[in-house]
């Protein structure tokens, strides 16, 4: 995905203009009713209850903006949700006939599609092949564990069409991506989740996201929590599963992702290194060869990727749509006028200058800068707050791939040495 950042050329060019927005057409309308979702309740918390589809205006605008609002080469537009193929086929034939309209000689547009896959079939396959659409297609692992927590509005088990969208895409050859939401239940059986989604389900890419939500979470925006009443690190409460706990019983316990993210690298290292492609190991790799993280969790600031609701109104970041994070509407000011202001610079610096010194003086800060803000629900045991809940695990991560970054280098550099 391209992200918002300003990037310095040549001083006889101007600055080159480059930022993200993840469209929501549909708000978080959806055919689906995950028990870890952390967008369903947005249409009460934004008072849209009804009017979900982006209208032609909003549409047309934004594809104008985004188009205009950047030099570089490639715009890459993103679609989700709630769940964006309800709109139908024909929204996106829309879609692509105006990106047809507005790009700039030379300049490459790309999409990409975040679904659950229940609404998938030939005809879409087709559409999404012609017209090179990248799809992110949601599944947690085998049948048991998918289903555990991503049913249907009736309560109904939906792995068993969401494994057979995942055969259409290969049948069309649609290039896809799995995003496989780890939680309390699944990370702890990390080597089913890994070769099911690598052996069979066979996506381009794994993306695991961990699944951290406090109880609160439906009414209060991340890093508006009372910092008194954080919990320290190595508490009861700072685990799921306990009446104490900050998160909801479904969170990912943080010592099981780190467990989980050990047990599969170890498999992917030694079997699939250099096949299957994992984003967070993609990465680490990086970061540990000296370049900038790949993925904003990682990065040392953030805000380079906002989030276009269904009405227009832009926010400053995916898990930061709550009315304290709004910044304006495309339909009154550009998207690029937002994303490059004063008060998104600084939502995006505050990632770093919000640090506690606990994690300033970690040696792996610069793998991990805090991982994502929105995580920051524990307080050290010093007592200073903004901690990230997931520290313990990411930590034994770190140090459990520390070892094997050095021999990973060399062979990069010696697969560099025989292409060149």
């Amino acid at each position: 995905m391209v992200n918002a950042a300003l990037t310095r050329v040549p001083m006889s060019q101007a600055p080159v203009r480059r930022y993200h927005v993840m469209v929501k057409p549909i708000g978080s309308l959806c055919n689906l009713d995950c028990t870890y979702c952390y967008y369903l309740h947005k249409a009460e918390l934004l008072g849209t209850k009804s009017n979900f589809r982006i209208s032609d205006e909003v549409l047309e605008t934004h594809i104008r903006q985004y188009t205009e609002g950047q030099d570089g080469d490639e715009v890459v537009f993103t679609w989700q949700g709630g769940e964006p193929t309800l709109l139908g086929l024909s929204f996106y034939e829309k879609v692509v006939a105006l990106q047809q309209k507005y790009k700039r000689p030379g300049q490459r547009i790309d999409n990409d599609l975040q679904t659950n896959g229940t609404l998938l079939d030939d005809d879409w396959c087709r559409f999404l092949r012609r017209s090179h659409f990248l799809v992110g297609l949601s599944i947690d692992g085998p049948e048991e564990l998918h289903d555990a927590f991503r049913r249907s509005k009736g309560g109904q088990p939906t792995f068993k069409k969401i494994f057979a969208a995942a055969q259409l895409l290969h049948k069309h050859d649609v290039t896809f991506n799995t995003l496989t939401v780890v939680n309390r239940l699944n990370a702890t059986r990390p080597l089913d989740v890994y070769r099911f989604l690598s052996r069979e389900v066979r996506p381009r890419e794994l993306q695991f996201i961990p699944c951290v939500e406090p109880k609160n979470f439906r009414t209060t925006a991340p890093q508006q929590w009372n910092p008194e009443s954080l919990p320290q690190l190595g508490s009861t409460a700072a685990r799921p599963g306990t009446a104490d706990s900050v998160v909801t019983d479904w969170s990912v316990d943080p010592e099981d992702w780190g467990k989980f993210l050990c047990k599969v690298w170890d498999d992917w290292y030694s079997r699939d290194y250099g096949k299957v492609f994992v984003n967070l190991f993609e990465t680490a790799v990086a970061q540990w060869m000296g370049m900038e993280s790949q993925i904003c969790v990682y990065h040392d600031f953030c805000g380079k990727t906002v989030v276009l609701e269904h009405n227009g109104t832009v926010y400053s970041c995916d898990h930061y749509v709550y009315p304290r994070y709004e910044l304006a509407n495309i339909l009154q000011t550009t998207s690029s006028n937002m994303v490059f202001s004063d008060r998104q610079k600084n939502f995006g610096l505050n990632k770093f200058a919000s640090l506690p010194q606990r994690c300033r003086e970690c040696e792996y800060l610069f793998a991990c800068n805090g991982e994502c803000p929105k995580n920051r629900l524990l307080r050290t045991p010093s007592g200073e707050p903004g901690l990230n809940y997931l520290c313990s695990g990411l930590k034994k991560f770190w140090s459990h791939i520390d070892p094997i970054m050095p021999q990973i280098r060399r062979r990069i550099e010696e697969e560099q040495q025989r292409r060149n």
